[in-house]
C-alpha cells in the first residue's frame, strides 16, 4: 500500500490545482493579479487543468494497485497460517505436549539503515497463538543467534538451546566452551544475550533467497522444549515449504 504521506501529496496538488483554476475563472484576486503572472491566464488554466487530470486519471490505477497488494498481502499470510498450524500439529507430539501459545514463527529480513549502517537481520512479523511468552527486541548481525548463523551459512540451522543452557549454566563455564569451540558454539552471543534468549529452547531457522540464491532472510521456529521431538523431516518441510512461497514473494507482504 502506497505511504500515507505520498496520497496526501496528491491530494493536496489536485485542491490545490482545482483552488488555482476556480480563482483564475473568478478573478480572485484579481484579473491583474492573473494577467501579471507569467504565462498569463492560459498558461495557468493549462497548467492547472493538466495537473487535475494527470493525478486524477492515476487514482482508478493507485486503487486497483492497493487492492491487489491487500490481496496478495493476505494470500500470503493465510499461508503462513496454514504452516502455522501444520507445525502447531508437530508439535502436539511432544511429551507432554507443547501449549499451542508456546510456538513461535518469525519471518526476518537483512536490513541496514543510516543509524545503523551494518546489516542486520529484522524481524518483520511473528506469528503466534498468544501474547505470551512475550517476543523480546532482538536484531542480530552476521552470525548471531540462530537466525545470525542461518544468514552465515546460508543453510538450515537447528540449536538445542535447552541443552546447552543446563550444560553452560554459568558465565565462566559459557565463556571457556566458547573459547574451546569457537563462537558458533554458543552462537556467537555474549554472556548476557544467552541469558536473555535461553528460554526459547528449540530455536530452528532455514533461509529465503533471491533468484540468484543470496540470503535475504530466513524463517525461524522457535519453543521453550522439545527439540529431540520437533526436529525431523517433518518440521523442516513445512519451514522450508514457507521459505520457498516467501523467497517467490520477495518477502513484501508477510
Amino acid at each position: 500500500m502506497r505511504p500515507l504521506t505520498a496520497k496526501l501529496l496528491d491530494r493536496t496538488i489536485m485542491l490545490t490545482a482545482t483552488c488555482v483554476l476556480v480563482a483564475e475563472q473568478n478573478s480572485v484576486p484579481s484579473a491583474t493579479f492573473w494577467d501579471g503572472i507569467a504565462g498569463g491566464r492560459g498558461h495557468i488554466v493549462g497548467v492547472a487543468v493538466t495537473a487535475i487530470a494527470a493525478f486524477g486519471a492515476l487514482t482508478p490505477a493507485q486503487l486497483w494497485a492497493e487492492r491487489s497488494q491487500v490481496a496478495r498481502r493476505t494470500a500470503v499470510r493465510q499461508q503462513v497460517l496454514h504452516h502455522l498450524g501444520r507445525l502447531l500439529a508437530i508439535a502436539a507430539r511432544t511429551a507432554p505436549p507443547l501449549p499451542a501459545a508456546d510456538l513461535g514463527l518469525h519471518v526476518w529480513r537483512v536490513s541496514w539503515s543510516l543509524r545503523r549502517p551494518h546489516r542486520r537481520l529484522i524481524r518483520v512479523a511473528t506469528y503466534r497463538l498468544g501474547s505470551t511468552p512475550a517476543t523480546r527486541a532482538f536484531a542480530p548481525g552476521y552470525g548471531v543467534g540462530v537466525v545470525g548463523l542461518c544468514w552465515k551459512r546460508n543453510e538450515e540451522v537447528a540449536i538445542d538451546v535447552e541443552t546447552l543452557a543446563v550444560k553452560l549454566a554459568t558465565q565462566a563455564a559459557y565463556e571457556a566452551h566458547a573459547a574451546s569451540h569457537g563462537g558458533d558454539a554458543v552462537m556467537n552471543l555474549t554472556w548476557p544475550d544467552f541469558l536473555r534468549v535461553r528460554h526459547r529452547g528449540a530455536v530452528f531457522a532455514s533461509p529465503v533467497r533471491d533468484g540468484e540464491g543470496e540470503f535475504v532472510g530466513c524463517v525461524s521456529v522457535d519453543s521453550s522444549r522439545g527439540f529431540a521431538a520437533l526436529v525431523g523431516d517433518d518440521l523442516w518441510h513445512e519451514i522450508n515449504s514457507l521459505c520457498v512461497l516467501l523467497s517467490d514473494d520477495g518477502l513484501a507482504h508477510v
